[in-house]
């Protein structure tokens, strides 16, 4: 099975490391792991804003890159909801319609179709709270939102909970939105910032050294909102703790 590796535009530019934690952790797991350098962005930032028309051309480019691959895996749980529930701006070809049911966000891929139980290169010997984007809880289904009734399950705990050394702390509000939301930071700026703070004070209590989530988005803009309030907790990306990235 040939993956195509997907790294979002903001990773490639902000937080490479991830995208090479990525595509290291998929070959140590014995994947055949291709990326196309003709790849750009998904269209998420034109269809939050509301602009999906335009998006036509970016999301026919990202087709064209990708409708090869048997399956896309991406470090990035909205640029996968953008890829299978919002890429409609353009015509729903067969090669439209693969892409968008075979596009996989990390956690899930290792999760639910490698049914990855152990990862014995890694060792993360810190206290962690792990942050549920909201993208990846409620529209990939991540875990068991508190809205809704049912048993509680989380898949990234789930796989951090094989890595040793690392202990997972339980914070009061864990699908509480941190505040970025995409353009939601830019329009409301204020709500934003302290709906960020509120988040870093819930992981602190709890006595978290780092925050670590499957979205870089949320961790930029909580990493943003400790720094502006002199916070020590620090920020990891899930998969590079999964690959054995050091701290």
């Amino acid at each position: 099975m040939r993956i195509g590796l997907f790294v979002p535009c903001f990773i490639d530019a902000f937080y490479p490391d991830v995208g090479v934690a990525t595509l290291e952790l998929l070959e140590r797991l014995g994947c055949e792991v291709d990326y196309p350098f003709d790849q750009t962005c998904c269209g998420q930032p034109m269809v939050n804003a509301g602009c999906h028309p335009e998006a036509a051309a970016t999301e026919q480019l990202f087709v064209d890159n990708f409708a090869n691959y048997d399956v896309i895996v991406a470090p990035s749980g909205s640029c996968v909801h953008q890829i299978r529930d919002n890429l409609t701006a353009i015509e729903q070809t067969p090669a439209v319609k693969h892409v968008r049911e075979n596009t996989y966000e990390l956690v899930e891929y290792l999760h639910d179709v490698l049914n990855v139980t152990e990862f014995p290169w890694a060792r993360f010997e810190h206290r962690v709270g792990y942050h549920d984007s909201c993208n990846t809880l409620r529209n990939l289904g991540h875990g068991h939102p508190s809205e809704l009734h049912g048993k509680p399950f989380s898949k990234p705990r789930a796989l951090l909970k094989n890595i040793a050394g690392l202990e997972l702390v339980d914070i009061d509000r864990p699908d509480e939105c941190c505040g970025f939301g995409g353009t939601f930071s830019v329009t409301e700026p204020e709500v934003s910032a302290q709906m960020g703070r509120d988040k870093i004070a819930d992981h602190g209590r709890a006595g978290a050294e780092y925050i670590v989530s499957a979205d870089s988005s949320c961790l930029m803009h909580q990493s943003g909102c400790a720094a502006r309030i002199g916070a020590s907790i620090r920020f990891k990306h899930i998969a590079e703790i999964l690959n054995g990235s050091p701290a």
